[in-house]
């Protein structure tokens, strides 16, 4: 079970723009990362390059952590709210749950949840 205190220093490194350092710090090796039920991305390093080129296509990311952080045996849940620039010029906010299941210190799995639409121009 990670302690909250784990889980904070892994979201103090993604507010500090530091969302690479994070995901290697605290990601298990074989880690595998879904989005809305979507087929999973295995592995650090694909993790890592898809988070590289994701932060590449963008500029200004600011992600903010909402509080509380809930922690209960090996899962925490964090609701993250993301605002960028995409490489359309367009203003991007978006709002997330990330539902993750954590071995000792390292998320071995984690599952995004949030509405499509919210990427939709107007």
């Amino acid at each position: 079970m990670p302690s909250l205190q784990t889980v904070e220093r892994f979201v103090q490194l993604v507010e500090s723009g530091q969302g690479l350092a994070a995901l290697d710090r605290f990601y298990a090796d074989d880690a595998e990362v879904s989005e809305n039920q979507g087929a999973p991305r295995v592995g650090k390093a694909a993790l890592m390059a898809r988070e590289a080129a994701a932060q590449a296509a963008v500029s200004g990311l600011r992600a903010q952590c909402v509080r509380p952080i809930l922690v209960a045996d090996d899962v925490a849940v964090i609701r993250w709210i993301f605002d960028y620039v995409d490489g359309k010029g367009r203003a991007v906010h978006f709002e997330e749950l990330a539902y993750q299941r954590w071995a000792a210190d390292r998320i071995v799995e984690e599952r995004f949840f949030y509405d499509p639409g919210q990427f939709t121009a107007p």
